[in-house]
């Protein structure tokens, strides 16, 4: 079984991020988990203006809550939120959150550079609240999402050594890309298909930072390692203790080919036994403290009143009635929310 490190869901019926697709609500995320056997997921918030339709820290809790276990809370801080400052006490809502069960800090995503002050400040506080943090990286500035970075991920770079306590999960093509040498710098900013002539910096850095991790997640996760099976095999080899399997999910329809990408390769004596486990789960729990088997407990207040169990249906009027593990009222009419024409790729890029 595995366990995500990177999901995404609402649990509002919400308008489509690109004027067609709808994110995944959170029983549809779960249903998706039981078709890959992924025991469970981490649920990240998507706050920033950059991106899609903000939603709350809270959003994020009351799903988790009403998942039966099979989802856990991240929570996310925008480096400009509070007094948009450099000395900004974001510690404050670190604390509330961390109070109520999140595990870490992500997706931060602000396309803003790395060492631009008010990060560097966010930093800082996951640092010392003992946070991983998982963040998304751009190859430019004034347009899209993620941190911003110059070819070679200095800025990155800088960072791992600013804050060598923050385990800082590298996710994004601007990242993954530079698993190989790149041929173009323009390369940073799509899917690189070509094999893995020469190591790349990313590489370079998880060897010479141990606070370095990777989140497997998304279409950049997947080429960084379907580019090249060989060089994957290695790759995965030489970090398992530090790559963790993710979907990045974000449509109900879409594709997540990592998990049985990741079978094959130990199916074909290309991973082993100890790496696969590592990698699909074992990492996972160690990171984030996770218990070994989900907390299930009793739902209440849920955040749809459609949960049964394995799948939530988008409700349009959640106001009418609260679960209580009885079918919905009559009244309270749901829909599934449309799949969705399928996504550019998996790094929520409509």
């Amino acid at each position: 079984m595995f366990i995500d490190i990177h999901a995404h869901a609402y649990w509002q019926e919400c308008p489509p991020a690109d004027g067609r697709t709808r994110f995944a609500a959170p029983g549809e995320v779960i249903r998706r988990y039981d078709e890959l056997g992924i025991e469970r997921g981490a649920l990240l918030p998507l706050i920033g203006p950059e991106t899609y339709l903000p939603q709350s820290n809270e959003d994020i809790l009351r799903m988790c809550a009403d998942s039966g276990g099979r989802l856990f809370p991240f929570f996310n801080i925008d480096p400009r939120g509070m007094t948009n400052a450099p000395d900004a006490p974001l510690d404050i809502w670190m604390r509330h959150y961390i109070d109520r069960g999140c595990r870490g800090l992500g997706e931060i995503m602000p396309n803003l550079p790395f060492l631009d002050p008010r990060c560097q400040n966010l930093f800082k506080h996951a640092e010392a609240a003992g946070l991983p943090l998982v963040f998304d990286i751009s190859h430019v500035l004034g347009t899209g999402y993620g941190f911003y970075d110059d070819p070679g991920l200095p800025q990155l770079e800088q960072t791992l050594r600013n804050f060598p306590r923050l385990n800082i999960l590298g996710h994004g093509p601007a990242f993954w890309a530079e698993i190989a040498r790149l041929e173009t710098p323009a390369d940073r900013g799509g899917y690189p298909r070509y094999p893995v002539m020469e190591e790349g910096v990313a590489i370079k850095l998880f060897r010479r930072y141990r606070n370095l991790w990777g989140d497997l997640s998304a279409g950049s996760g997947f080429n960084a390692l379907a580019r090249d099976r060989a060089h994957a095999a290695r790759f995965l080899d030489e970090f398992q203790d530090r790559l963790l399997f993710g979907t990045d999910i974000c449509t109900a329809a879409q594709e997540l080919p990592l998990a049985g990408f990741l079978k094959e390769l130990k199916a074909g004596g290309l991973l082993s036994e100890t790496a696969f486990a590592k990698i699909a789960r074992e990492n996972a729990v160690r990171l984030l403290n996770l218990p070994e088997t989900p907390l299930t407990g009793k739902r209440t207040g849920s955040a749809c009143p459609n949960y049964r169990g394995k799948a939530v249906i988008s409700c349009r009027r959640p106001d009418r009635v609260l679960f209580s593990g009885r079918k919905p009222k009559p009244a309270c009419r749901g829909s599934r929310r449309p799949a969705g024409r399928r996504a550019r790729d998996e790094e929520k890029t409509w």
